[in-house]
């Protein structure tokens, strides 16, 4: 897992990665796992409360 967090962390600092993933929208940033899943964990929360008010249901 460290390996793996290390690598991507590098490979995001790298303009030729970094940038045609900042063109598509995504969100970039470098982090220990810990701080992944507290991104992931906020993420859930924040649209669980949007898909709840907007009443949206799978189909």
């Amino acid at each position: 897992m460290d390996r793996l967090n290390a690598e991507v962390n590098a490979a995001l600092l790298d303009p030729k990665v970094k940038d045609p993933l900042r063109d598509l929208g995504c969100l970039i940033f470098e982090g220990s796992p810990d701080d992944f899943e507290k991104f992931i964990t906020n993420e859930i929360e924040k649209w669980a409360k949007v898909i709840k008010f907007a009443h949206i249901h799978a189909e």
